[in-house]
This record gives C-alpha cells, structure tokens and sequence, in this order.
C-alpha cells in the first residue's frame, strides 16, 4: 500500500485502517479526517473499533489554541505532579491535550454529541477561531498533539502526516479492540478488506515520506 493512495482515500472521506508497527503499540487505529464526521461513523468506531475516540491536531495548531500537552498540566500541580507519565511501556510519552465538548451538546457521550464536538473542532481549526468560547472541558472527546514524525512515530504523527497531505485540519482516530487486548494485525487486515478499507503500516508511512 502505498502513501499517495492512503493520501486520496483520506481525501475523498474514506475511512483507512492504520497499524503502527510490531515492534511499538501493536495496535491498529480506524482514522479519518475530521471534517467528514457524522453520528453513524462515531457509532462506527464506538461500536466497530471500541476504543478511545480522539482527534489529533497539528503541535502548530495547538499553539495557535494554546493547547497544552496534559502531563504538562500535571505537571504544574505540585500535589499531583507524580502522577505524570514520563514514558509510555511503549517508550513514548502520551499525546494527550486536555478533553472536550462543545457547548451546545447535553451530556457530551452520544454519538451526536461526540459527533457536534468533533465537527465543530474542525470549524474552529479550519477558522483559527475563539476555542474556549465554544467549547469547555473535561469532555468526551480526547485531543491528542503531534510531536512531529521525527521525534514520535505514533498514531497521532501518523495520522497527521496523512492528514497534512490531504489537507485536513485534523484527524479522527480510535483504536481497534478485541476480546481482551488489541486486535491483532491480522484481524485488523480481514476487516479492512470486508469493509473495504485501505490497511497501512507504520512503517509505509515513513517510507512513503523518505520518496
């Protein structure tokens, strides 16, 4: 699979199948550009995937907004600085921003609320807008920051460097869970392929940018 077709298919809306690699999470993502959300794809994920629903945006973005990073928010609080995770099992630290809803949403759960968070973040993000005169935290759906491809290699820079090439302001991402644990690559590829889904590794992403 190559990049320039991962590129197109994020382009025209499609949803993609993204694993990140054996030798890190192991995991595999259902990603898709953030401005082609709608309840019935959150229901998709909630439902199809399982895991946590998250849009990553650019670090550029998140300091436009002024973002912070939330171990950093952690880490500020003396009474619980300890609580910040310096390093993930799997070497990383977290990309994780703070947690939102919009707010015009009730609970913020549902698939439309999540839906009306997510779409209404793509707005503010495509307009440079007021971000905290729209929405308020914590929330239900989880931001994620990207370091950059050079200085991380997960989902989120992942999906972004995607998303960079097809123009999108940000991107949705879920993992894709089994009974128990991840679900496999294997499982992952089979869905895919009933689905109709374009399947891509981590490492053909980063060949994909070294052309």
């Amino acid at each position: 699979m190559s990049l320039e077709e991962v590129v197109d298919h994020i382009k025209n809306g499609e949803m993609i199948v993204v694993f990140d690699g054996d030798d890190r999470e192991g995991e595999a993502d259902l990603i898709f550009g953030a401005k082609f959300t709608t309840p019935d794809r959150v229901e998709i994920l909630r439902r199809e995937a399982g895991g946590l629903i998250c849009v990553a945006i650019s670090k550029e973005k998140a300091d436009k907004l002024k973002l912070p990073f939330y171990t950093e928010l952690i880490e500020k609080n003396k009474n619980i600085k300890e609580l910040s995770c310096d390093k993930t099992a799997y070497g990383d630290r977290p990309a994780f921003s703070v947690s939102v809803n919009h707010r015009n949403v009730f609970t913020g759960i549902t698939d439309n609320d999540r839906a009306l968070t997510i779409t209404k973040l793509e707005q503010v993000l495509e307009k440079d807008g007021f971000f905290t005169k729209e929405f308020y935290s914590p929330g239900h759906v989880f931001l994620l920051i990207s370091s950059g491809i050079e200085k991380r290699k997960g989902h989120t820079e992942l999906a972004m460097e995607i998303g960079a090439r097809s123009e999108q302001n940000a991107m949705v991402l879920c993992e894709m869970l089994g009974s128990g644990s991840a679900l496999s690559k294997e499982r992952a590829k089979r869905y895919a392929e009933r689905n109709g889904l374009l399947f891509i590794e981590g490492k053909e992403i980063l060949e994909g940018i070294k052309k």
